[in-house]
């Protein structure tokens, strides 16, 4: 799909003061003491898209300060103007690319990554782009407490197999795995704008990972066509 630009978006996002966070490397450190100005934990969606999963978490869980990140300002725009129609202290937006989230934040900053229907890049010669490849998992463990976790949802199967081979191979622990999250009772969700789209044309994977020390099982490597 092609991303459609809006005119003028990044100069309308440094227009804003109650959520836009235009120079995210000056916090390096110091989220918590600059900009939400409490202790509270921290957790980052990583390609928000136009917000409405980030929103619906901050406004449930307001002792957790949620960041939505979004290297397209085009897109980024829209979740602000969403945002402003509410009153939602605990939540900023920030516009970068994944490959430099360990110079925006230091470790153990960040103690849960949101990985929501991210680029697919089915191309085996482009499996270093996927966001869960040991490139960006490497990135991750630099930001996350060594119990950081990440959670994950697809509904690109071979996404989520590549994405539990992965995590598997570079020391991460897996748990509540779903191969159709919607059919599933008792699991809190939050839907992004993506999701309530698609769901209904085929099955949502999940999971959550989390660092483990020490020995762990590597499955052999595969390779995604």
């Amino acid at each position: 799909m092609r991303l459609r630009k809006v005119k003028n978006a990044f100069e309308d996002l440094c227009k804003d003061t109650k959520y836009f966070v235009p120079n995210p490397k000056d916090y390096f450190s110091k989220w918590n003491e600059l900009v939400f100005k409490n202790n509270n934990p921290i957790h980052i969606e990583v390609g928000c898209g136009k917000g409405q999963f980030m929103m619906g978490l901050a406004q449930t869980f307001p002792n957790i300060n949620f960041i939505a990140i979004e290297k397209y300002d085009s897109v980024l725009i829209r979740t602000l103007e969403k945002a402003l129609t509410y009153d939602i202290p605990n939540l900023r937006l920030v516009l970068l690319d994944a490959n430099m989230l360990s110079e925006v934040f230091d470790k153990g900053e960040v103690s849960r990554i949101y990985l929501n229907f991210s680029d697919p890049w089915p191309k085996a010669r482009h499996a270093k782009r996927r966001l869960t490849s040991s490139l960006y998992l490497d990135i991750y463990k630099k930001i996350l407490p060594e119990n950081g976790e990440i959670y994950q949802k697809t509904d690109n199967r071979l996404l989520f197999e590549s994405s539990l081979v992965s995590f598997s191979q570079n020391g991460w622990y897996l748990s509540n795995i779903s191969l159709d999250l919607h059919k599933e009772e008792g699991i809190f969700n939050i839907q992004t704008e993506y999701e309530e789209k698609w769901s209904p044309k085929g099955p949502i994977y999940r999971l959550e990972a989390r660092q483990i020390k020490g020995e762990f099982k590597s499955y052999p490597e595969e390779e995604t066509k």
